[in-house]
């Protein structure tokens, strides 16, 4: 990877700033570049070794970013839509950078965790099914649970259109409550596997990725960063 990159690029990335503003920024002499005025956006510098102050405020530069959010109900799990609010819209002002997207999907009114990045690849790895990192729900359904679904989820669901899906991990934990973990990510896939066992879920959270939990202390609709060992924690694949 080349060391030195264009001015407006790393501050694009960075902030909210377009590149035509950063121009304007440049020419009006909002931004410094190791202390000193620079009026030549597509200048090339070092990201990590040049400090860059733009109307005053210092850019912390990160390559990449990766947030955990308390997903709420009535939200789509996408980075941008015309007709209903989605996840990127709640991330904080502060952490709010260019090219974030939720990294898997989860349906809109269901709740929990999400992890919000800019890192294609790290996404990648944490849904790809062959790299089984499971997904941890719980699911409230709208009758008592049969023990029989047990094995069924664990001998693999088929859903109503022929699709095969890949052993899941079933826990009873109440009469109408279960901790389901599942390592793919189909379309409402969840919802439908306890379709195909005759239930609907009426209630479903997701509560850990990996070896990451949520953290019980951010309220729904929160975000926060994520720190080194939480990272490392969601490709942790032992199950829980």
């Amino acid at each position: 990877m080349e060391k030195f990159e264009r001015l407006d690029k790393i501050i694009s990335t960075q902030t909210s700033y377009s590149r035509k503003d950063i121009k304007k920024l440049c020419r009006s002499g909002d931004i410094y570049v190791n202390g000193q005025v620079c009026r030549n956006s597509d200048a090339k510098v070092d990201p990590q070794n040049t400090e860059i102050i733009v109307c005053g405020e210092k850019i912390e530069y990160k390559r990449y970013v990766y947030y955990m959010m308390n997903k709420p109900k009535g939200v789509l799990s996408a980075s941008n839509d015309k007709n209903a609010p989605t996840v990127i819209d709640l991330v904080p002002e502060n952490l709010y950078r260019k090219n974030l997207f939720p990294a898997g999907r989860l349906d809109k009114d269901t709740t929990g965790l999400l992890i919000i990045t800019d890192d294609g690849d790290f996404a990648h790895r944490m849904l790809s099914p062959n790299k089984k990192v499971y997904k941890h729900y719980i699911a409230t359904v709208d009758k008592e649970l049969d023990e029989s679904v047990k094995s069924e989820f664990e001998n693999g669901i088929v859903l109503s259109d022929g699709t095969v899906c890949q052993k899941a991990f079933f826990e009873k934990i109440g009469p109408c409550v279960a901790r389901v973990q599942i390592c793919e990510g189909k379309f409402h896939q969840v919802k439908k596997m306890f379709s195909a066992c005759s239930y609907i879920v009426e209630e479903l959270r997701r509560v850990q990725i990996g070896s990451l939990k949520l953290d019980e202390n951010l309220q729904e609709g929160q975000t926060r960063e994520l720190t080194e060992n939480e990272k490392l924690l969601i490709f942790d694949t032992k199950n829980d």
